[in-house]
């Protein structure tokens, strides 16, 4: 798996949540079809009187998530880009999407405006096998993220955290390790360290 299967994935998909943040900071939700996937960019279009347009012209910070149907999740997060060439980018959606004719017939296809994204973080996270397989990628120029935890030098080897993993990912060493493919991010590892050895990647220290 990389950036480009996800991708893919969502495209096969389809029919997945896009979500934004209103101007009054309210989270929003939408189903939205994934129109095209090309060489690592990501394309769908809207009405431009739609509150959706709105928040994605005020910032274009977006995500988007799928479910497979061997529930292997696909999430995205990332900035969408109006496109110009307005009519060609939407005349090539609708040839790749011909349910949209039915839509927006003729001439009223171009109140659509397309968009790409063309940079972000991609996370695939499989509930379907055990343990859960996490698989995180970054593309276009968007920098990669570290989320969940680590366990730091200060780890006093009591082997608490590995004894409360609802996963069983966390091995035994100087100090115990978890195996970030196989997190939860549940957290419930830093909850029990009884010397607080357990930090959020990102937070202090590059683990």
């Amino acid at each position: 798996m990389n950036a480009q299967d996800c991708l893919n994935k969502l495209r096969e998909l389809r029919d997945v949540t896009f979500s934004t943040v209103s101007a009054n900071g309210k989270p929003q939700a939408r189903i939205i079809d994934v129109m095209l996937v090309e060489e690592g960019k990501l394309y769908f279009c809207t009405g431009r009187g739609k509150d959706f347009y709105a928040q994605l012209m005020a910032s274009g910070d977006i995500a988007v998530t799928g479910l497979t149907r061997d529930y292997k999740m696909i999430r995205l997060n990332g900035k969408a880009k109006k496109l110009s060439d307005q009519k060609v980018w939407i005349d090539r959606i609708f040839e790749a999407n011909p349910s949209m004719n039915g839509v927006y017939p003729g001439e009223s296809r171009y109140i659509l405006d397309p968009f790409c994204i063309d940079e972000g973080q991609l996370e695939c996270f499989d509930l379907n096998v055990s343990p859960i397989e996490r698989e995180c990628f970054s593309f276009g120029d968007a920098k990669p993220e570290k989320k969940g935890f680590f366990i730091a030098d200060t780890c006093i080897g009591c082997g608490t955290c590995a004894a409360n993993c609802p996963q069983q990912a966390i091995d035994e060493g100087t100090p115990f390790v978890i195996r970030q493919r196989n997190c939860l991010h549940c957290g419930l590892c830093e909850e029990n360290c009884p010397v607080q050895a357990i930090v959020r990647r990102g937070e202090g220290d590059a683990s």
